[in-house]
């Protein structure tokens, strides 16, 4: 599994809408040039998120974005599976199709327990708990 650029961006988005909660709005044009991203493509995956119910638009010449619901009540998973779908490792097996016991191992003891961890991540991690949040390889320690 692999997420795909508009996942990425996607929640990109959210994260930064999440920053600027205390904006009425916040233009694509202005997220995009933070985020280092196309305006093009995030115009793209800001429909998608609309439409799911994450962000709202703003109409009018000074219009834009801002979140539907409060950062602490949109989970990083729930974003996720609206943008890319399943966030399963591997496709369950077809209802009528007949596992070897191989196959059923691996499944058991590597694909679900891979699915359960990443489900555990994604489905506990809210924008709010995102946001402010510091790279350890970029933040600064001092010694006294």
């Amino acid at each position: 599994m692999k997420i795909s650029t508009r996942g990425r961006y996607g929640i990109r988005l959210l994260i930064d809408l999440a920053e600027h909660t205390h904006e009425s709005h916040v233009s694509l044009a202005s997220v995009a040039e933070r985020q280092r991203v196309s305006i093009r493509y995030l115009e793209q995956v800001a429909v998608i998120l609309r439409r799911a119910g994450f962000i709202r638009s703003v109409k009018g010449a000074s219009g834009g974005y801002t979140l539907a619901r409060p950062p602490q009540d949109i989970f990083i998973g729930d974003a996720l599976r609206e943008l890319e779908g399943d966030m399963l490792v591997v496709d369950p097996p077809l209802p009528k199709v007949k596992e070897t016991k191989i196959q059923r191992c691996i499944r058991l003891t590597v694909f679900d327990r891979l699915n359960e961890r990443i489900a555990a991540v994604i489905d506990r991690k809210t924008l709010a708990s995102v946001v402010g949040t510091v790279d350890p390889d970029e933040a600064y320690m001092y010694f006294i």
